[in-house]
């Protein structure tokens, strides 16, 4: 069948229309579901958990229990290797004889301790050459510390943490101390800064 060059051309601009139509529908929607991800991410409440490794240490940081003004911060120190320990919160601020950290977690700012770092591991006792006191330690693996903290009004605070872990084998990393982690208070509500 012959088709006059006329409508051919009729023919090929309505596909060509169709097909633009097309395309900017399909953008729309792109730009449609990008701004629908963007306000929800703006609309996401900040983060209740918040975490951060250095030092071949992983520590998670969480708020529990919260009836405003009173909570209690949790802090999980995860060595990344196996065989790894981490030092007793009762260690000294300079580890026995120079030797090793403490685990520590503090508070800043409009949050404030509102009683003793505790930890769910049991401390141990080991023997490290060159040191003539025993070194308190915590078994091989993750330990979980938490803090009673309570709040005196709304504002910004900062959680400090230390630590050191070691191995038998391995040696040990190097301390990290007061690594800083922020968080805010938003009507009574504490919240850790996005990173």
């Amino acid at each position: 069948m012959n088709v006059s060059p006329l409508k051919r051309r009729t023919r090929t601009a309505r596909t060509a229309v169709a097909l633009l139509s097309l395309a900017a529908l399909t953008a729309c929607g792109d730009q449609s579901a990008k701004d629908a991800a963007g306000a929800a991410a703006a609309a996401a409440p900040p983060p209740t958990t918040t975490s951060f490794t250095e030092n071949g240490v992983t520590v998670t940081l969480s708020v529990a229990d919260w009836h405003a003004p009173k909570g209690t911060l949790t802090a999980v120190f995860t060595p990344e290797k196996k065989g790894f320990h981490l030092y007793s919160t009762e260690l000294p601020l300079t580890g026995v004889e120079g030797v090793g950290r403490p685990t520590a977690v503090d508070v800043t700012g409009v949050l404030k301790a509102d009683g003793k770092l505790t930890a769910t591991a049991d401390v141990r006792n080991i023997s490290v050459p060159g040191v003539d006191a025993p070194m308190p330690v915590y078994p091989d693996g993750p330990v979980t510390t938490t803090l009673p903290i309570r709040a005196e009004g709304d504002g910004e605070a900062t959680v400090l943490l230390g630590y050191a872990s070691c191995s038998a084998k391995e040696g040990c990393t190097i301390p990290v101390a007061d690594h800083p982690v922020h968080l805010s208070l938003t009507d009574g509500t504490p919240t850790f800064a996005a990173h």
